[in-house]
């Protein structure tokens, strides 16, 4: 995910997005500058054999609980990302969620869409 600032104090803006994160146990990376240069080599792929013995030996309502579990975690840290725009927001700063699209405002956005959108990013290569 890449958060943009933008307004009169972007750098304490960024300052408090990144100690909020940091209480949750991330650090910010700095934004890329140029495409990472791929690997040929590099060639991970799935092991059918080890996914389909984890999936049988996992209880699909242990799954259900996992994954509520998570979702609530994930929503309380949208909630406070998005509380805090809206206070960066007052003070003259900007949050903006940068996808390859669009970009949109942090503070508009509820936990759940937030979630949505994050989910909707095609992942990190």
């Amino acid at each position: 995910m890449i958060i943009e600032f933008v307004g009169a104090d972007v750098e304490a803006a960024g300052k408090s997005v990144a100690a909020l994160t940091a209480s949750w146990g991330y650090q910010p990376e700095p934004a890329p500058t140029a495409e990472p240069a791929t690997d040929p080599d590099n060639t991970r792929g799935v092991d059918p054999l080890a996914l389909t013995s984890l999936i049988v030996s996992i209880p699909s309502a242990v799954l259900a609980v996992a994954d509520i579990a998570d979702r609530i975690h994930k929503r309380r840290r949208a909630g406070e990302l998005i509380e805090h725009a809206r206070q960066l927001r007052a003070q003259q700063a900007t949050v903006r969620l940068v996808r390859e699209d669009r970009s949109i405002d942090l503070a508009t956005l509820t936990p759940d869409q937030l979630l949505d959108l994050i989910a909707d990013e095609p992942p990190a290569t």
